[in-house]
């Protein structure tokens, strides 16, 4: 799965788990596409609750391949919403990288698309012009005990 896919996948994560998606025929249908296999079939529907299913299936998807994206955006016939919610956002992220997965803020050198939540989160808060060097240093400042960087 493309790192835009993944990252589509993760922001939108606690809505795709409030809609419940293993219910009807998800499942059976990313088996019978081949990107999910019986023991993920069995592990997912041991979870306890149907939030907890599918988070686990968000867990599994990523690491199904190219194709998984895809088929899971097929799979959501009976959740047309959530398929146009999905197909929205890959389509924004999209327009915000390049081919290659790389986002060009002026400049600086490009910026991996995992860094782009953190990049418009520190924009919104009025930081501009963040650099990829950057974006630890603001994002995750390091604290400091005596003197000493921790």
């Amino acid at each position: 799965m493309e790192a835009r896919d993944k990252q589509v996948l993760r922001s939108l994560r606690l809505e795709l788990g409030a809609e419940v998606l293993v219910e009807g025929l998800v499942l059976q249908y990313l088996y019978q596409e081949g990107i999910l296999t019986e023991n993920h079939i069995q592990e997912i529907n041991a979870q306890t609750t149907g939030l907890r299913k599918t988070m686990l299936l968000l867990d599994i998807l990523p690491s199904r391949g190219p194709k998984a994206f895809d088929t899971f955006l097929d799979s959501l016939q009976e959740f047309p919403w959530v398929r146009e919610k999905l197909k929205k956002a890959r389509e924004e992220a999209m327009t915000d990288l390049p081919a290659g997965g790389r986002y060009n803020r002026g400049s600086g050198d490009g910026v991996h698309a995992t860094h782009l939540p953190v990049m418009r989160g520190l924009e919104r808060s009025g930081k501009k012009g963040i650099e990829i060097a950057d974006i630890h240093t603001e994002a995750f400042p390091l604290k400091k005990e005596n003197n000493v960087t921790k």
